[in-house]
Parts: structure tokens; C-alpha cells; sequence
């Protein structure tokens, strides 16, 4: 007979890899399992964002945006490396918004911050501003606000890394394929089969993101919540800009786009907002929607951006909450945690909806509401305070950690010392080792990638394919040949 878990976690994403680390760190024995790699889905297809959610003020989601305006801190606290705030500027664009509108959502955004170490809202002129120069010059006023970047795929890995230290059990690339409730000398369980074996746990959460129904269905069960599937795009073209403040455009037909710059040569530009019917394994920007976006920004930017500018693209289905808003982008993004009644037997806890920012509050709760079935969770909150795997220095020092990086290891570059301490934080020195020249990390992949590093990813972080690495793990791939990329595949044996 298997060995029973307090815990077992269906879904890899940020939710469910944020909710095996918070039980695993209460004390209880936790089982994750991924069908995929990782952050595979939405939470590696994000706009790289921590933030309140600016536009859901006009959607009156005044509790959703307070939650992750504080969020977004708490998350820069206990992951520096990678999360970072960052300068929006908001330009007023004649005949949208009016600028008293702007003005005073600014101003409540801030005052549901509350007390903030970011910098607050403030008016700007654009002619005299440093990112006024790649906008077109007929616009000429606007503001510049506060939020948040995160390297939305390591938050996930880190979580999961950071649940395994705690003891908890990863295993990606293992489908669940049934599920079960069971009764026998160890009481009420779950049994979760799959390709792997079979898996007792106490409690089931069903953190399946966009999925969420198909695992609902597996387990015999009537989802509890009507699941809206909308699909976020975005691009990528090459840098428009050289100055670190980022962009939030409104646009005609009342949506936002943000620009941002991103791997330093580039800038990511993104997102949509439309109803995905199609096959969870197949998600891409369709032609419609590169269209819409290169439109977006070029309302905006002194050059004009076209399909054929763009490098790279890609696609997430973001897990609504069906609330019956006739448009996609008016969707709630507030999240259920619909916990079975005890005469069902083993508690089932689906999650539905969230986003990225709320991710720790959201698993915070679930293991809380857990906590009224299973004493082995009531050791209580946690997460908090706690720094993810490579977060121990303070936040705001992340210049310092890279420069020191440099100094021990004079071989790397500003910029390669730069993107170590970025993915990896305190813990680079772990695969960078005792290594005083490039060549002691072994092969060069390219674009800075050394074998030292993958081989750390393949053994530390479950990367095992070229994807893990290059699109998840890091955004190497963007920097690389198709030649180096496929060298990559061939090292990890694919």
C-alpha cells in the first residue's frame, strides 16, 4: 500500500505550487503533481507583473486591487531577486479617459496601497520627461505611478523548491488521471491515479488553473464554479525604448496595453483579452491579436510597430470566475476556494480564479481553510516573512548582490553577473561553484548559458527539456541561434 500524504496538490501553476509550499512549511507531508513541466501553462504567460490592477478600480474590485497592492510588496520582501519594482508612465491620450479621471484613480490606487515604501502617483509633462521622447509628440501630458516586475516562471520553480526543502514531494511530468475517495484503516483519503502509480492523500486541492473543470470531472465530481477561459497574448519586438520606466496605454475601445521593457533588448508588449474555446494544448497569439497589439502601441510611439517586428509571442488562459460580464476584460480576477462539506468524506478544495500577485495570500487561505479538516495545517500563516529560496538579502539591494557576484567571479560580465543575481539571488554560488574562469562551468550554449547552469537546473529545479530552460527557467532563448537552442536540446538528451 502507498504511503499517505496529508496533502495531495493537482497543478503546478503558481497557485498550486504556492499552496504545497505553505502546508509543507505547517508541517504536513505534501505530494504536487504537474502534468507538464512546471509553470508550463499561465503562470509562465503572464505579463511579468505584480501589481494592484489599476484598470479593476473601474470595475469597482476595490477589495481584489487592496489585497494585491499589499501583495506586491510582500512579495518584493521575501523574493528581492525577482521581483523589482517599477515606474509606469500613463499618458493622456485626447478623447479617452479625461485626465481628472486618471488623476483620481491614481489617487485612490495609492491611498488602497496604504502605507507604501514605493513612490507615489505624480502628474508629468511628457516633453521634458525621459520617456516622453519615444512617444509621439502630440501627446504632451500624463502621470508616472508605482508597481511591480516578477519573473512570473521562477516564482513558481522557487516555490516548489522552497516546498521540497520543507519536505513536500514534486513530481512534474506525472498526469493525474483519476481520482477517488477511499475509506479504509487510515480513514478517509483520496486516491489520485496515475501513469506513475497510485497516491493516497488525506485532502485533495485542485489547483488546475484552466483546467480546473477537467480535474473536477476526473475526480466524479460537478465543478462547484462556471470557469471562464480568456486568453492573454502578447509580443515581443525589439527595444523601442532605452529607459527603465514602463508603459500603460489606454485604448479605444476602453481596454489598456502595457509596454515594457524586457530582457534588456527587447520590449514586451501585451495583453488581450478574448474568450478561448480551443485546446489547453494549444495556445498561441492568433493574427488577430498580434494586429491589435502592434496597433496598441504604435497609437503611442513615435515608431510604428508591425507583425513583421515581432521576435517572439505567446499566450496564457487566465481561470475566471464566470460572473456574467459580457466582456472578456470585465471579468472578475477575485477568486473562490469552494471547500467540500465533511459528509462528503476526504476534503476536496478546488481554486478558481486568482492572479499572479495574489498568489501567497490566495494559498495562504487554502491552507487555512484546510487547517479546519486536517491538524497537521494548523501550525498557521507563515509564508509571509519567509524569504523564497535565494531572497535572504533585503529588498533593494539587489545592485549590491550583483556587483559582489562580479567581484568573486571577475569572468562574468555586468550584464551576465546581473541576470544570475536576478534568477538565483543568494543561491548563484551553488552551480557557480569554485570557478575562476568561464571555461571551469563547462560548455558555452551561448547567450551567457554554461553547462554548469543547466546541469544545475535539470538537478535542482526538474527542467528537462530545452523549453524548461530557455522560455521558463530563463528567457535565453530569445538571445540564442536556433543552433544553440537545439545544442541545448540535444545536451538534456532530447
Amino acid at each position: 500500500m502507498s504511503a499517505l500524504f496529508d496533502l495531495i496538490v493537482i497543478g503546478g501553476g503558481v497557485n498550486g505550487a504556492g499552496i504545497a509550499r505553505d502546508a509543507a512549511g505547517r508541517g504536513a507531508r505534501v505530494l504536487l503533481l504537474e502534468a507538464r513541466d512546471l509553470a508550463n501553462g499561465t503562470s509562465s504567460a503572464s505579463t511579468k507583473l505584480v501589481h494592484g490592477g489599476l484598470r479593476y478600480l473601474e470595475y469597482r474590485e476595490f477589495a481584489l486591487v487592496r489585497e494585491a497592492l499589499h501583495e506586491r510588496e510582500t512579495l518584493w520582501r521575501i523574493a528581492p531577486h525577482i521581483v523589482r519594482p517599477m515606474r509606469f508612465v500613463l499618458p493622456h491620450a485626447p478623447g479617452l479617459r479625461p485626465r481628472w479621471m486618471l488623476r483620481a484613480g491614481l489617487l485612490l490606487y495609492d491611498l488602497l496601497a496604504g502605507r507604501s515604501a514605493w513612490p507615489r502617483a505624480r502628474a508629468i509633462r511628457l516633453p521634458v520627461h525621459p520617456a516622453g521622447a519615444a512617444l509621439d509628440p502630440a501627446l504632451t501630458h500624463g502621470f508616472e505611478y508605482s508597481d511591480g516586475w516578477v519573473d512570473d516562471a521562477r516564482l513558481v520553480v522557487l516555490n516548489a523548491l522552497d516546498a521540497a526543502e520543507r519536505g513536500a514531494e514534486i513530481r512534474t511530468r506525472t498526469p493525474a488521471t483519476a481520482a477517488r475517495r477511499a475509506r479504509d484503516g487510515d480513514g478517509d483519503h483520496w486516491v489520485v491515479d496515475t501513469p506513475a502509480g497510485a497516491f493516497r492523500g488525506r485532502a485533495l486541492v485542485n489547483a488546475g488553473g484552466p483546467g480546473a473543470d477537467d480535474v473536477a470531472w476526473l475526480a466524479g465530481i460537478d465543478p462547484p464554479f462556471s470557469l471562464r477561459r480568456v486568453r492573454g497574448s502578447h509580443i515581443v519586438v525589439p527595444r523601442l525604448f532605452d529607459h527603465p520606466y514602463a508603459y500603460i496605454f489606454q485604448q479605444p475601445d476602453t481596454r489598456i496595453v502595457f509596454a515594457i521593457p524586457y530582457e534588456r533588448d527587447f520590449t514586451l508588449i501585451g495583453t488581450t483579452d478574448r474568450d478561448h474555446t480551443g485546446s489547453l494544448a494549444d495556445v498561441h497569439a492568433d493574427a488577430g491579436e498580434v494586429a491589435y497589439l502592434c496597433a496598441a502601441a504604435s497609437r503611442y510611439f513615435r515608431q510604428a510597430i508591425a507583425p513583421g517586428d515581432v521576435v517572439w509571442s505567446y499566450s496564457g488562459v487566465r481561470a475566471l470566475v464566470d460572473d456574467g460580464s459580457g466582456r472578456p476584460e470585465a471579468a472578475t480576477r477575485g477568486y473562490r476556494l469552494p471547500l467540500s462539506p465533511p459528509g462528503e468524506g476526504a476534503p476536496l478544495l478546488d481554486v478558481y480564479g486568482g492572479k499572479i500577485t495574489s498568489y501567497r495570500h490566495l494559498s495562504e487561505s487554502a491552507a487555512d481553510l484546510l487547517a479546519t479538516r486536517l491538524p497537521e495545517l494548523a501550525g498557521g500563516a507563515w509564508t509571509a516573512h519567509a524569504p523564497l529560496p535565494g531572497g535572504d538579502f533585503p529588498a533593494g539591494t539587489l545592485d549590491a548582490l550583483s556587483g559582489s557576484l562580479q567581484a568573486e567571479y571577475g569572468f562574468l560580465d555586468q550584464t551576465q553577473a546581473t541576470r544570475i543575481a536576478r534568477a538565483y539571488g543568494t543561491r548563484a554560488g551553488r552551480w557557480l561553484g569554485q570557478a575562476r574562469s568561464r571555461g571551469d562551468l563547462g560548455r558555452d550554449f551561448g547567450a551567457g548559458l554554461s553547462e554548469a547552469e543547466v546541469a544545475y537546473l535539470r538537478d535542482t529545479e526538474w527542467a528537462r527539456t530545452a523549453d524548461d530552460v530557455l522560455w521558463r527557467r530563463s528567457k535565453l532563448g530569445l538571445h540564442m541561434t536556433p543552433a544553440e537552442r537545439q545544442g541545448v536540446a540535444a545536451y538534456l538528451g532530447e
